[in-house]
């Protein structure tokens, strides 16, 4: 391994025994060589290990080895933090993604939406396995943009799969409920963000984690928004109250003329550049029967233009700037962005573990090696050995996960000893020019 990727493994060392991680190593190596298929002998075979015959050794750790995923994640975390995010608020994100898998042997997977197919007039279903992912949120230097970098994720099996082994079934926000609030014991002493998609407007969530950390989801447009509930007197008997009186809903808010906007000029709107957008905000109680009431302020979004529906944000913490707001959930379309590259780059979905714990590791795995490789690909642009792929018809900028795969790609390479015969019959030459073709085309390959 080149040293600017070793010394990010070693980090991991004591979560495994030494024959074990002496395998992970060439697991993650291969891992990042090998191009489509991710499996266990695509990764042997790029290193020249496809004759060796204790192969089995390498499958066991995943399926049978003793390690923890949560301390990995831990330790991944914790490297993220000291590299991006050294000071500051710490925001994350957490989204969904579907893991189209097929197969009787794999116990845990579902019929789910298909939202990468799926439109608002046409819906897809698949089979495949629920992943809840965990990213921050950072700046990258070399990229010069927000990254979604992938720290922690976990299996959120079909209902069906739990009712088969007799036990409680998770939903989907109770899942991120306990890891949002493991995230937190985390980072005691850091300011935490949390951004999320409608999926996590749930008032069970926002309740359990708005004292420990702010949380940023979209709201429906015909939420019951209450005012604050009024002082109770001393003579006053029962139960205080959890609400005021019930104000208009915030679809009624928007189509009414006697409404005021605020015009707001946002610098980078997802990326094409200035865009002039109309805001509202105030503070109130969302509140549901049976349910909490959770103290909110939310963000009313309407564009000008017409291009987009009018919209609405909210947030736990109440003192956040509606601007503010704006730009952490911005942050939130990296995740997107994320699941593609790894999809892309990294073979996610062509894996093909069935076992239980092969496959509660290999996902994640693969999805906290995205941010293993971004990791590497800072420490070689800091050394200034981190190329972009250029042509006559594309002048590039700002590095892509492209090429930070390619740079990382690059540098295992060149730790590779060529070795050369002295029997001239066994020594082909090629041209150089020739050898730097062969060399990017590995490199770049997806």
């Amino acid at each position: 391994m080149p040293c600017e990727l070793l010394q990010l493994v070693i980090a991991f060392a004591p979560l495994f025994s030494k024959p074990v991680f002496a395998r992970v190593k060439v697991l993650l190596s291969g891992a990042i060589l090998a191009v489509n298929r991710r499996t266990v002998c695509a990764t042997l075979r790029v290193l020249g290990k496809g004759s060796d015959k204790d192969f089995q050794n390498y499958h066991r750790v995943l399926n049978r080895a003793r390690w923890s995923a949560i301390a990995a994640s831990r330790m991944l975390l914790a490297l993220l933090i000291r590299t991006f995010v050294a000071e500051g608020t710490v925001i994350i994100g957490l989204d969904e993604t579907i893991e189209r898998r097929w197969g009787r042997k794999i116990t845990a997977r579902g019929i789910y939406r298909d939202a990468v197919r799926s439109s608002r007039s046409h819906t897809v279903k698949c089979s495949g396995l629920r992943w809840l992912s965990v990213m921050l949120l950072a700046e990258v230097s070399f990229a010069k943009r927000v990254w979604a970098l992938p720290f922690l994720t976990i299996l959120c099996p079909s209902e069906r799969f739990d009712k088969k082994r007799g036990r409680q079934h998770l939903s989907l926000a109770m899942r991120a409920t306990r890891i949002l609030l493991l995230v937190k014991r985390w980072l005691p002493e850091r300011q935490v963000v949390a951004v999320g998609d409608s999926s996590f407007a749930v008032l069970d969530l926002l309740h359990q984690v708005r004292n420990k950390m702010t949380m940023i989801t979209r709201l429906r447009l015909d939420a019951a928004l209450y005012q604050p509930a009024p002082e109770r007197t001393k003579k006053r008997m029962g139960r205080p109250r959890k609400k005021g009186t019930r104000l208009p809903t915030l679809k009624a808010i928007a189509e009414s003329p006697q409404t005021i906007w605020r015009r707001l000029i946002i610098s980078d709107w997802y990326g094409e550049g200035e865009r002039e957008i109309e805001i509202l905000s105030a503070t109130c109680v969302w509140f549901h029967i049976g349910k909490e009431a959770v103290p909110i302020r939310y963000v009313l979004i309407k564009d000008p233009l017409g291009t987009f529906k009018t919209q609405a944000l909210l947030s736990t913490d109440l003192a956040a700037e509606p601007e503010q707001i704006l730009k952490w959930f911005m942050r939130r379309w990296q995740i997107e962005v994320t699941f593609e590259e790894a999809r892309r780059h990294l073979g996610v979905e062509t894996q093909r573990q069935w076992s239980d714990k092969a496959i509660a590791r290999t996902t994640p795995a693969l999805f906290g090696l995205f941010s293993l490789i971004t990791l590497c690909a800072e420490e070689l642009s800091r050394k200034n050995q981190l190329g972009l792929r250029q042509a006559a018809w594309y002048k590039k900028e700002v590095a892509t996960f492209s090429d930070a795969i390619a740079a990382v790609r690059r540098s295992i390479w060149s730790e590779q000893s060529f070795q050369i015969s002295d029997f001239e019959a066994e020594v082909m030459k090629i041209p150089r020019s020739l050898f730097e073709r062969l060399t990017e085309t590995l490199c770049y390959a997806a």
